[in-house]
């Protein structure tokens, strides 16, 4: 999407810096890809204590294991 922007000079050579980004298009965006990882980490961690999670991993790894086995027997 092309779009009409008005940042600061220093802004966008600071974020260019920070990033290693030589151009300001690919700077922009690896700062909003940061900033929308960070936000949805902080949704995540703001979720501890509020849900429960039934994490019985030992199962989950048995039928992991025998749906590969399954695939294994379908490739011969």
């Amino acid at each position: 999407m092309r779009a009409t922007l008005n940042i600061p000079d220093g802004l966008i050579a600071e974020v260019q810096r920070l990033s290693g980004q030589r151009s300001k298009t690919a700077a922009i965006v690896t700062v909003m890809e940061e900033y929308v990882r960070r936000r949805k980490m902080e949704e995540i961690l703001a979720l501890e204590g509020k849900i429960d999670i039934d994490n019985n991993w030992e199962a989950e790894e048995e039928l992991e294991l025998a749906a590969e086995k399954e695939r294994y027997r379908d490739q011969e």
